[in-house]
C-alpha cells in the first residue's frame, strides 16, 4: 500500500480531498445586495410619503426602513417584522394626524413592499446565498408585488371615496383594513 493511499489520499497541504472540496460549496446566508437595495428604495417611498403628510409618521417609517436593513443584514426575519411593526404605528399616527388618503396609501404600499422584498431576501439569501445571480428574481418578485399593491391601494381609496364623506375616522379604519388585506395578499 502507497503512502498517498495509506494517508486518506491527502495534498500537499495536509488536507484530505474531501475537506478541500467541502468549503468550497459553503454559501454566504446574508441576503443578495439587491435585495437589500430594492427594499430600502421601496422603504425610502414610503417615508417620504408619510413626511409629506406627517412629519412624525414619516419618522417612525424612517426608523422602519432602518429596521428593514437591520433584519436584512443580520438575516432575521424577527426584526423585519419589528420594523413593519414600527411603520404600520407610523401609518396611523400619520392618518390620526389627519395625512391624506392617497399620502397614506403610497406609503402603506411602500412599507408592504420594502417588508416583502426584504423577508424574500432573506429566504433567498438562506436558500441560494448571496453570491447566487437573483437580480431577475427580486426583480419580478418587487414588481408583482407593487401591482398587487397597486391594485389594493386603488380598491381602497374608491372605497374611500365613495363612503368616506369627509369622516377621517372611518378613513382610517378602511386605511389599515385594506393594508391588512394587502399584507395578506403578499404572503
Amino acid at each position: 500500500m502507497s503512502d498517498a493511499v495509506r494517508d486518506g489520499e491527502r495534498g500537499a497541504s495536509g488536507e484530505s480531498r474531501d475537506d478541500a472540496g467541502a468549503d468550497s460549496h459553503e454559501i454566504d446566508a446574508r441576503p443578495p445586495t439587491v435585495a437589500i437595495a430594492a427594499s430600502l428604495a421601496a422603504a425610502g417611498v414610503a417615508a417620504t410619503a408619510a413626511s409629506v403628510a406627517s412629519p412624525t409618521g414619516g419618522a417612525l417609517l424612517g426608523v422602519a426602513a432602518l429596521g428593514f436593513l437591520g433584519g436584512s443584514l443580520r438575516g432575521s426575519a424577527r426584526v423585519l417584522t419589528w420594523g413593519a411593526a414600527v411603520g404600520v404605528v407610523g401609518l396611523a399616527l400619520a392618518g390620526y394626524r389627519g395625512a391624506p388618503p392617497e399620502a397614506l396609501l403610497v406609503a402603506a404600499v411602500g412599507l408592504a413592499v420594502a417588508w416583502d422584498i426584504a423577508d424574500h431576501g432573506v429566504g433567498l439569501g438562506e436558500q441560494v446565498g448571496r453570491g447566487a445571480r437573483a437580480r431577475r428574481n427580486v426583480a419580478v418578485h418587487a414588481g408583482s408585488g407593487l401591482l398587487v399593491g397597486a391594485l389594493a391601494a386603488g380598491l381602497v381609496y374608491g372605497v374611500t371615496l365613495a363612503v368616506g364623506g369627509g369622516q377621517p375616522v372611518a378613513a382610517l379604519a378602511l386605511l389599515l383594513a385594506g393594508g391588512i388585506a394587502l399584507i395578506s395578499a403578499l404572503r
